[in-house]
């Protein structure tokens, strides 16, 4: 592999985490992108969810200090919020339970969090990044079967000059703005139709200054809305620099306001004194800020006859997922990793069809979040997939999912509870939840409701082993990368 040059369209999260990959390999690596690359930590208009809540997982965390390392440390220096030891109330449905950080951890917004990455791309001699220019088309060789660079156009030139950069790599990380698919089929290469989940979410985001001397008593509060009843979700917690956001969501077009006053009674209406007390003498610094989105999407560049060697895609740009559940970061840094491992590969043993290589593993531990995703939002009325093969076990997860956590709640079980959100954070696959052990398990320790008899029903309907009816209901996830219970204690 002759590697010269690596250029990256985009300079979100996935951008960095990829620039940092790839400057390991790459005597130059160019971020290019749309917007102007702030000083100061700026949301940049070309992130428009940039005002919503962005949060690490335990599986993020992990890879991020890896590949950054002091990150935590640094976005803490920088005024986010430590919360090594702070409280965090969720609710469900089913009840309420408590949970203490113990690990170090930090929560801030996603200005923040892009300007601390950025400070370390910034530091890596062999990385530039490219503001305020945009990536108008792909360059090929002449069979169409390489790609060897970009078109750009230069945005703060009145004139909009256009120049050509050559690259021996191409990494698409730009999201909701990707044109990959369309240079593509400009190019004549035939994309598949990608799956597709009409969610019509709604998003709506407002901040707080807090006063002197009450930061210490603010908890995180989290509220998971009800599909049946269709009331909103909820979420409050201090972000940095005295500054606290609360955010609410719904599906199917049921969107939080963005009026004042409107706002603030919606969330009275959640009925949580935990979270009226935690706001009361809160200063709200401007009007809530809405972000919507009309569906979410899976491309399957993976499933091509052919694909052009010199080009990869990341990211949003690859699927985008529902922001809900805070697994878009916990994605790019997964494919991160799996990149700089096929490049280690590659280089000890290379073989062709590298990117398409790369593409599949990629997809591997996509099929994990998206099945997640899809499985949790479908719950919800309205909520519709659209795509080749319907969803595998479908009902069975939603039964099971909704059983484990009634009956992890009324219990007060955090083993279970922890264990269903290492699952639904990517950190575990769901192998580990939905083993015949722990189905057999879970159901034996009773519990009640309707998810509760399904599921009874399901195990009585067949006298076949359970291990092979889960294996023929549940996807395998075979392929997909995870981390283990060592690696979680060894962040602690």
């Amino acid at each position: 592999m002759n590697m010269e040059r690596a250029i990256i369209i985009g300079g979100g999260i996935a951008g960095l985490l990829a620039a940092k990959v790839l400057s390991g390999f790459y005597g130059e690596v160019v971020i290019v992108d749309r917007d102007a690359f702030p000083q100061e930590p700026e949301n940049r208009p070309g992130t428009p969810q940039a005002f919503q809540p962005h949060r690490f997982t335990p599986r993020s965390s992990l890879i991020l200090n890896r590949l950054f390392p002091g990150i935590i440390d640094e976005l803490i220096k920088n005024g986010a919020h430590p919360t090594r030891g702070k409280t965090t109330h969720l609710s469900n449905p089913y009840g309420r339970m408590i949970a203490v950080e113990q690990k170090h951890d930090a929560s801030f917004s996603r200005a923040l969090f892009e300007w601390v990455m950025r400070s370390y791309i910034r530091g890596i001699e062999n990385v530039r990044l490219l503001g305020l220019n945009e990536v108008t088309h792909l360059q090929t060789s002449e069979d169409r079967s390489r790609v060897t660079g970009v078109v750009i156009r230069e945005r703060i030139s009145g004139e909009r000059q256009q120049f050509t950069m050559t690259a021996d790599l191409i990494i698409d990380t730009s999201g909701r703005f990707s044109k990959t698919v369309q240079w593509l089929s400009e190019l004549g290469y035939e994309v598949p139709q990608p799956e597709r989940l009409k969610i019509s979410l709604g998003y709506s985001t407002r901040r707080y200054h807090i006063p002197a001397g009450r930061k210490k008593e603010l908890d995180v509060i989290r509220m998971e809305g009800d599909p049946l009843a269709t009331t909103h979700a909820g979420a409050f917690s201090i972000i940095e620099n005295d500054i606290a956001e609360m955010v609410l969501w719904n599906l199917n077009g049921r969107y939080p306001s963005t009026d004042p006053a409107l706002y603030e009674q919606e969330i009275r209406q959640l009925g949580n004194p935990l979270l009226n007390e935690a706001l009361k003498g809160l200063e709200p610094i401007g009007q809530p800020r809405g972000f919507r989105v009309s569906e979410l999407f899976r491309q399957h560049f993976e499933q091509m006859q052919r694909w052009p060697s010199g080009l990869l895609v990341m990211g949003d740009a690859f699927c985008q997922l529902d922001p809900v559940y805070g697994q878009g970061m916990t994605l790019a840094a997964i494919e991160a990793e799996i990149l700089e491992a096929c490049f280690h590969h590659q280089l000890k043993h290379p073989k062709p069809q590298f990117e398409l290589d790369v593409l599949q593993r990629m997809q591997e531990s996509i099929e994990t979040a998206w099945w997640l995703n899809v499985v949790s939002d479908l719950r919800w009325r309205g909520v519709e997939h659209i795509g080749k093969q319907p969803i595998q076990g479908l009902t069975f997860a939603q039964n099971y999912f909704d059983h484990v956590l009634k009956w992890s709640t009324e219990h007060a079980n955090y083993d279970i509870f922890g264990l269903y959100w290492l699952v639904n954070s990517l950190f575990l696959s769901p192998r580990d939840l939905f083993s015949a052990n722990m189905v057999t398990s879970l159901l034996a320790a009773g519990g009640s409701g309707e998810a509760k008899q399904w599921l009874d029903r399901w195990i009585e309907e067949s006298d076949r082993p359970l291990d092979e009816r889960l294996s023929e209901t549940i996807p395998s996830f075979k392929g997909a990368t995870f981390a283990t219970m060592d690696q979680l204690m060894s962040t602690s």
